[in-house]
């Protein structure tokens, strides 16, 4: 019996993830069940795979980024003006990218510094960045006059998979090596599991939580020019909704494969499971509020699922 509740606890999400895919099937196979459908899938979660593996990194060393969605509407909106000013596309979606690094580099700098609450910080900064977004284009969105190159992530495919699919694909390998195989990723972990003990080992928490900031914010600003350059405009609040949805990955990443933990797998199928929940949903004609429900549900679920686990082990 044990043993069951040990397999139920590792893998219940994915059995979760499982069901929802089947019911789904039930009700709607001609939909649903189809390549099409599951090459659709992979597009709509490769923006959210992108911005929720940064907030990885910086829950890994246990703190939080509530900057990412202003981040995310700032990167697109500047990447657009930019284009839309005549700069060449790859600077336009370059110099975003850059800039949200200093960004996010100022994030790690007042928290690790002056050593205040993260959650409090990012939100005090996110307000700022949101003002940037605003100050840049008075409010209004960016959609006409835009150059046909700034669709560039959009258009291109290799055969039927989608660039942005391919990029996802590419950055969970990268993020995935780097926390598992590389020093940095370690240090990330062992600063999150023990910040006094990883100091007194010799760690410099400051440094690595920086670049975990700041990683973080390129990470969202790319989900910023990826969704502009997907849908071909920007707008002051386009990466708003991301936030939520975001940190919904992550903690349904940390209920799989290293419970409780950040991991850059678990995360990718959280997302996964949020996604296919939304297109099942959708294909489903289903009222929008319902989504935002279930996903606020989710979070909920997966923050107190290892505490219900942890009182049962003790009765």
């Amino acid at each position: 019996m044990e043993k069951i509740k040990q397999q139920l606890q590792s893998y219940g999400t994915i059995l979760a993830g499982a069901f929802i895919i089947i019911v789904f099937c039930i009700l709607n196979p001609r939909a649903f069940m189809t390549v099409q459908n599951l090459i659709n899938i992979t597009r709509q979660i490769s923006l959210l795979v992108v911005i929720s593996l940064g907030a990885t990194l910086v829950m890994s060393v246990d703190e939080f980024d509530l900057s990412l969605g202003a981040a995310a509407s700032f990167g697109g909106l500047l990447a657009a003006k930019l284009a839309l000013g005549g700069v060449p596309i790859p600077v336009s979606f370059a110099v975003p990218l850059i800039l949200a690094f200093g960004m996010g580099l100022i994030n790690g700098f007042l928290v690790t510094h002056f050593r205040v609450l993260s959650f409090i910080t990012t939100l005090g900064t996110s307000t700022v960045i949101s003002g940037l977004a605003y100050w840049l284009t008075n409010g209004a969105s960016i959609s006409v006059g835009l150059p046909q190159g700034f669709k560039f992530f959009s258009a291109v495919s290799l055969g039927p998979v989608p660039l942005l699919s391919m990029i996802m694909a590419a950055l969970v390998l990268v993020f995935w090596f780097v926390m598992e195989h590389m020093a940095f990723g370690r240090r990330l972990y062992a600063l999150g599991g023990n910040q006094a003990a990883a100091e007194a080992a010799g760690l410099n928490a400051a440094l690595n939580k920086n670049m975990a900031y700041g990683i973080c914010a390129v990470l969202a600003a790319f989900t910023g020019v990826l969704m502009a350059s997907r849908i071909g405009s920007a707008t002051p609040t386009s990466g708003d909704g991301m936030l939520l949805s975001s940190y919904a990955a992550v903690f349904l990443g940390k209920t799989m494969f290293r419970r409780g933990v950040p991991n850059i797998w678990g995360t990718a199928l959280g997302a996964a499971i949020l996604g296919i929940l939304a297109n099942g949903l959708t294909i489903m004609r289903a009222p929008t509020f319902l989504q935002d429900v279930l996903t606020g549900s989710i979070i909920v679920l997966a923050v107190i699922a290892p505490k219900l686990s942890s009182r049962s082990g003790r009765v």
